[in-house]
């Protein structure tokens, strides 16, 4: 520092040097404060498609015989839905996967569809499926309970104890009037079955009748052995 400077300002050689050192630290702390304040270019995150696998919706009606095969396995798409197992004449006999409110039409589909030949008229393809249910192509129809009023010793509607049906009434498709055949069923109880049966998705197995309005332990025990899911 010049002479006549320190004897103007009266300040000794580590005053100077003490004041330089300041300046100095003062002088790093705006470049450094300046250079975080800047601005930054940002990039935009990139967007993140999901990716939606495509299926193509089936058309509607039975199964063509060159219907193509399904996936490996027999399965159907994943997700709710119901298990039924296809045998008989069908290209690919075997448990199948559907959607909940499937018909019979469904399942063959499933099935990779019946065989050249196969008869198809004792099966009604229109009927819902319910969960667990078997789908027998080409067999003899399910031997179904008599029709009202056909009953031995003219029991059949009447409610009334009698003799039963000649085979198991299948408690998952039969209907009220099939119903009404059963010994102490009249037709307000064979209603009360056919709506707990549409509430919880069908019977799947025969101890389920105890929870139907109106059915007690007795009248179970007389019908236990007439009826199937």
């Amino acid at each position: 520092m010049p002479l006549w400077l320190q004897t103007r300002c009266a300040l000794e050689r580590r005053h100077v040097v003490a004041l330089t050192a300041l300046l100095a630290l003062a002088a790093v702390f705006a470049v450094q404060h300046f250079w975080t304040g800047r601005t930054e270019t940002v990039r935009a995150p990139r967007a993140v498609h999901a990716v939606v696998p495509h299926r193509d919706r089936e058309p509607a009606g039975d199964a063509a015989p060159d219907a193509a095969p399904p996936a490996p396995g027999g399965t159907g798409p994943a997700g709710p839905g119901i298990v039924v197992d296809v045998s008989g004449e069908v290209r690919h006999p075997g448990i199948h996967r559907l959607p909940a409110g499937s018909r019979v039409a469904d399942a063959l589909r499933a099935a990779g569809g019946a065989r050249p030949g196969t008869d198809l008229d004792a099966l009604n393809r229109a009927r819902f499926l319910v969960d667990g249910e078997q789908v027998v192509v080409g067999g003899p129809a399910p031997a179904a309970a008599p029709a009202a009023g056909a009953a031995a010793g003219g029991t059949a509607g009447s409610g009334r104890a009698g003799a039963g049906p000649t085979a198991p009434v299948p408690l998952n498709t039969a209907t009220v009037e099939q119903l009404e055949t059963l010994p102490g069923v009249g037709p307000v109880l064979a209603q009360h079955i056919v709506d707990y049966r549409t509430r919880h998705g069908g019977f799947r197995s025969v101890d389920q009748l105890r929870d139907v309005n109106g059915i007690g332990e007795r009248r179970f025990a007389d019908l236990r052995s007439l009826v199937r899911p």
